[in-house]
């Protein structure tokens, strides 16, 4: 389709704008994925800091506010649509002669909402704000940036050359803007692109593709990846401005294969050209699987390091208020304590050691204490009633001297003792150890906590050895199910080893899976083709996966990714249970601290 016909799909300038003046402006900001009750504490998210991809287009200063003129002229761009990089003219004519005037480019933001509650995290679905209705009735341009200055020559004409910006995709509202009104408008319409990277290698290998331009609304804003006609997973890019970059891993049998990237909500619409927006669309590349007898060795591929922009007080299993316990909280923190509490280091999988230095106790707490790992126990399947509940996990005793404590303690990772992943409390409390009336640990009447510090438990790979402390495999094990023990090792799962017969069942096992709906399951995929998810929650962070091996003699390759689990309580949620392969940018969870990675695991089939 030519690019001004897929311009044409969009409308004028002047329809949308008398359209959206007739419309109410509380159609004009709809948030998908609403709650199916009210959420007790709902915020919209910012990209974090250190997240690349993230720069408003042009200058990236915000425009100054400016309302729209009853008589604008029109503005020409030439090409009026194209992709990123595409060189552009925006030329004006009959304006007033000798006359500075700001051009400005409408975009848009696109986000994450979430529900933070101290004791888990709930997904509640992407936000968008669209730029043309909004910004001009309410005489505000907050989504308006200044592309660049130029003056009218005295016949009331100019002309300017840009290069389309990396940014959302669809079309694009230029003003020019004198004296804080718009006397002039034209728009263009930013084209997506893919390109895949490498295009060649045996099985396994990781091939970056790139999907640009995503719109910033519910129907454009995501796109999906098929692998030869089966689903790899979603990709967004609220955060990078409609562009996605993501890795999958070449499969199947020597030859070549396809790559098909296109519109999507969760799953990809097939149709767009005959859609009110045409334009959405993507494309296929081919990849050509050469010959490669390695297996590929277990990996886990993080997403980018970034700076959390939401408060420790937020988090879950925080204590965030020091007047008290109260109904979702553990038990109070000592309101009289001034105690600072550091780790060293503060996040890792489960085994790993970390000091614990504290400083400032008061001179009461000389002697013994107690040091604890707090977390959740509880389910949000078939929930009635209290759902949720802490746990208390002994770290062993301290000694307080002067005021100081330090101490060596270990994330549990013991048979029945696993630790669930993402944001815990680790815990100095004075006083008495008891239970509660199910017999769990939890600090006895009258007990306080001097301090807290959050720690973050990292997934990892679970290893697999032999009796003489051999390596045999990581993640990858033979299944046994005569006894299926949900919170240990044993039982469901047998040897490890990366050889398998065709149909034989296997179990793939991960370790430090979280509780919050941003964490508490992975998608599974494999030769890159989605076939379920995991839960790591009622087994404590554990999860053993049983899958059967198919697909012919050969390398066969299982690639775990984020899952944004909707089910409950937000059923209607957009982007969710299925695989996140954008993830590594576009994840909701960066914004508190989470780091749910890619897991690449790999398997032999034999006759």
């Amino acid at each position: 389709m030519k690019a001004s016909q897929q311009k044409r799909s969009r409308g004028s300038i002047t329809a949308r704008l008398a359209a959206a003046i007739a419309m109410p402006i509380a159609l004009l900001a709809t948030t998908s994925g609403a709650a199916t009750a009210p959420p007790l504490n709902p915020i919209q998210l910012t990209a974090p800091s250190g997240l690349p991809g993230t720069a408003l287009p042009f200058s990236g200063i915000t425009a100054t506010t400016f309302t729209a003129s009853a008589n604008f002229q029109k503005l020409t761009t030439s090409p009026d649509a194209g992709v990123t990089g595409t060189p552009i003219t925006v030329s004006g004519t009959g304006l007033t002669p000798n006359t500075a005037l700001q051009l400005t480019w409408g975009t848009n933001t696109a986000t994450w909402s979430v529900d933070p509650e101290p004791n888990t995290v709930d997904y509640l679905g992407s936000v968008y704000s669209p730029t043309l209705a909004t910004s001009l009735l309410n005489n505000s341009n907050s989504m308006y940036v200044n592309l660049a200055t130029v003056t009218s020559d005295a016949s009331g004409d100019f002309s300017l050359k840009a290069t389309a910006p990396t940014d959302f995709g669809g079309n694009h509202d230029i003003w020019a803007v004198a004296g804080g009104v718009g006397v002039a408008n034209g728009s263009f319409d930013l084209l997506r692109t893919v390109t895949i990277s490498p295009k060649s290698g045996p099985v396994g290998t990781p091939i970056t593709v790139t999907y640009t331009s995503m719109d910033a609304n519910a129907y454009g804003g995501g796109g999906s990846i098929l692998w030869d006609n089966h689903y790899a997973g979603e990709i967004m890019g609220n955060w990078t401005r409609g562009t996605a970059s993501v890795t999958i891993r070449a499969a199947g049998a020597v030859g070549t294969h396809y790559v098909q990237v296109g519109d999507a909500i969760s799953f990809q619409y097939m149709n767009p050209i005959q859609s009110p927006i045409t334009d959405d669309n993507g494309a296929v590349r081919a990849f050509k699987v050469t010959r490669g007898n390695a297996l590929p060795k277990p990996s886990i591929t993080w997403p980018t390091s970034v700076t959390p922009n939401v408060s420790a007080t937020q988090l879950t299993t925080m204590y965030n208020s020091a007047l008290g316990a109260k109904a979702d909280q553990p038990t109070a923190l000592d309101p009289a304590s001034s105690a600072v509490a550091t780790l060293s280091p503060n996040s890792g999988p489960v085994g790993t050691k970390t000091a614990l230095h504290v400083t400032g106790l008061a001179a009461s707490t000389t002697g013994s204490v107690e040091v604890d790992l707090v977390s959740v126990t509880g389910s949000r399947v078939n929930c009635t009633g209290t759902c949720w509940g802490y746990t208390y996990t002994s770290l062993g005793k301290a000694v307080v001297a002067n005021g100081t404590l330090d101490q060596s303690v270990t994330i549990p990772n013991n048979p029945g003792v696993n630790t669930l992943g993402g944001w815990h409390a680790i815990v100095v409390i004075k006083g008495a150890m008891g239970t509660d009336g199910a017999g769990n640990r939890v600090p006895g009447v009258g007990s306080l906590v001097e301090v807290q510090v959050p720690f973050y438990v990292k997934e990892s790979i679970m290893p697999f050895y032999n009796k003489a402390g051999t390596l045999l495999s990581m993640g990858v094990a033979t299944a046994k199910d005569t006894v299926a023990l949900a919170n240990g090792v044993g039982g469901q799962v047998g040897t490890g080893t990366y050889t398998f017969k065709e149909g034989q069942e296997f179990t793939i096992n991960i370790l430090g899976v979280g509780w919050t709906q941003l964490d508490n399951t992975l998608a599974v995929d494999y030769d890159n083709s989605y076939i379920g998810y995991g839960c790591g929650f009622h087994s404590n962070g554990y999860m053993a996966v049983h899958l059967t091996a198919t697909g012919g003699p050969g390398i066969h390759i299982i690639d775990l990714y984020p899952l944004l689990y909707s089910v409950s309580p937000n059923e209607g949620t957009y982007y969710g249970m299925v695989p996140m392969l954008s993830g590594n940018h576009d994840d909701p969870g960066l914004a508190l601290g989470y780091q749910v990675p890619a897991i690449h695991l790999a398997i032999r089939v034999v006759k």
